[in-house]
């Protein structure tokens, strides 16, 4: 059952406290996996971004590549996922064991498909990170974002990585700005959180765990872990009963 707090001042606190957690530990789980060594390198995953390319080449030289295809130069799928012939995979990006590139995907250079991970339909993928179990069903942008375990998003999703004066994304904490020093941004999503159908994220957007987030929504800023995001200024902590 979901639920929020009549108490204004209590709901603005316990906000403020849920924005103040960006840190990759209160968003992603990562560790025993093979981005933990990436991401422990960093404050805030969103620094990841720019490191993309250069780990997967340091990650390639740890694969066993007996288990893997290379269609292309830079680009290999394990032997255990699904390509579809319609897809296309630009180098160097590497997909897991057990992940599905369905119909029409088009995944971009800088591209990493985590474990039993969908990409599907007519969905594009450019210098992100699925880290495992990720769902990106049909028509979905997915441009410099990086995606927790489980994350799913809703038809026609778009994670927007430009602001349209092409300056530096920021990250707003309650009154305070983080500017990332990142031209191309798109989202952080963390572990469990769903997005519903054609919700638009805006550059530099947060989503806590297990947020969720209403259909045709348009997000700016941080969505706390655990609440539903139902429109600007209107957020709803899910219950705990």
């Amino acid at each position: 059952m979901n639920g929020s707090t009549n108490d204004p001042a209590a709901k603005k606190e316990w906000i403020k406290d849920q924005m103040n957690t960006l840190t990759t530990d209160r968003l992603l789980s990562v560790e025993g996996t093979v981005f933990e060594k990436l991401f422990a390198a960093v404050t805030y995953p969103w620094e990841v971004l720019p490191k993309i390319n250069h780990f997967i080449t340091e990650l390639i030289a740890t694969l066993d590549l007996t288990e893997f295809d290379s269609p292309r130069d830079g680009v290999y799928i394990h032997k255990s996922a699904t390509v579809w012939p319609s897809a296309y995979i630009a180098g160097p990006s590497i997909v897991f064991e057990g992940a599905k590139i369905l119909h029409a995907a088009y995944i971009r250079e800088n591209s990493i498909i985590g474990p039993h991970s969908t990409v599907s339909n007519s969905c594009e993928i450019k210098n992100s990170i699925l880290l495992g179990h990720c769902d990106i069903p049909h028509f979905n942008y997915v441009g410099d974002s990086v995606l927790g375990l489980y994350a799913h998003l809703g038809a026609g999703v778009i994670c927007s990585n430009l602001k349209a004066d092409k300056t530096n994304i920021s990250v707003r904490v309650d009154n305070k700005v983080i500017n990332t020093g990142l031209r191309k941004f798109g989202a952080i999503i963390g572990d469990h959180a769903e997005i519903g159908c054609n919700a638009v994220l805006a550059p530099g957007s947060v989503i806590g765990k297990h947020a969720r987030v209403y259909p045709l929504s348009f997000v700016r800023g941080v969505v706390p872990a655990s609440s539903i995001y139902k429109k600007q200024g209107e957020i709803a902590r899910l219950s705990q009963d």
